[in-house]
């Protein structure tokens, strides 16, 4: 067979294929959109499953959901960047560096399940943090490290070193050289990566059981004390995030409309998935292009 053949037969095998995987998940996310959709409403979306009769609303486990990504980023993003740094900018090509890589990698292959379990002895149980956000951000820290660094490093490495070069030949240091001319010219793809991570830690329910807790105590969102046990800025509070409350409501069978309250909080968790990732494509994009003019 001609090479020109075997050329285009692969062609349309591989196209095949992947039109044939891209079909199953938009029929599976087409399903799990509009067998939800129905059942959000304004109500559903702000009011707590107490106040809720009929199951309970999902506003406190929203809520949870979107300030955990937050205590989780402010975490991680730091240690991710420095890492990332050291990686791109001041790591030698020898055995450590190959070995902290490798490190990362296993990090990133490690089930949350087991990223629970760790966190429950070391963050709920030695460290005395208890069911909280923040232990549930701890544990999410360590699950989205690897991703995060990488997404950094990847960022960092694509800053062409003509660049470094000019800095360092005006006579900089390589750490100003670093943060005044690396740094800034790769903000989008470190946001980008931030974004892309805080999509997966909202997804994130194996972890948080055993860290965060799988009750959400009542709240008060007027009090702004953050050391106040009913405050809703509390780090130390117990709290179910939205995905928890998702296999709680499947798994405990004690709410009437079960099927209705996980539909739609399962099309709420989606479509908030949805967002970070197109936010963080729009944001990515709008960065480029200022730092381009």
């Amino acid at each position: 067979m001609r090479p020109e053949k075997i050329d285009r037969l692969a062609t349309i095998v591989i196209l095949t294929l992947t039109g044939l995987v891209g079909l199953v998940l938009f029929a599976l996310l087409a399903y799990l959109l509009l067998s939800g959709i129905p059942h959000i409403s304004w109500h559903f979306l702000t009011s707590s499953a107490e106040s809720f009769k009929s199951g309970g609303g999902i506003r406190d486990q929203l809520f949870n959901s979107l300030y955990l990504v937050v205590l989780t980023l402010l975490v991680s993003v730091p240690l991710a960047l420095c890492a990332a740094i050291y990686l791109s900018e001041y790591a030698p090509d020898n055995r450590w560096t190959n070995l902290l890589r490798l490190a990362i990698e296993v990090l990133s292959s490690l089930p949350s399940v087991v990223v629970g379990l760790f966190g429950y002895l070391i963050f709920v149980l030695q460290w005395g943090l208890d069911f909280s956000l923040l232990a549930g951000a701890l544990a999410l820290t360590i699950l989205n490290l690897p991703m995060l660094t990488r997404a950094c490093e990847d960022a960092l490495r694509q800053v062409p070193y003509l660049q470094r070069q000019a800095g360092l030949g005006l006579g900089m240091s390589k750490w100003r050289v670093t943060t005044k001319i690396v740094l800034p010219a790769a903000l989008p793809g470190i946001i980008t990566g931030a974004i892309l991570s805080a999509g997966r830690i909202f997804g994130e329910a194996a972890a948080l059981i055993y860290t965060a807790g799988q009750s959400s105590p009542a709240i008060s969102y007027t009090d702004w004390n953050p050391f106040s046990p009913t405050s809703f800025l509390n780090p130390l509070r117990p709290a179910e995030t939205l995905a928890v409350h998702i296999w709680k409501v499947n798994s405990e069978g004690l709410v009437p409309d079960a099927r209705a309250v996980s539909n739609g909080s399962v099309a709420v968790l989606i479509l908030t998935i949805l967002i970070f990732n197109l936010l963080a494509r729009y944001i990515g994009y709008l960065i480029k292009r200022r730092l381009a003019k």
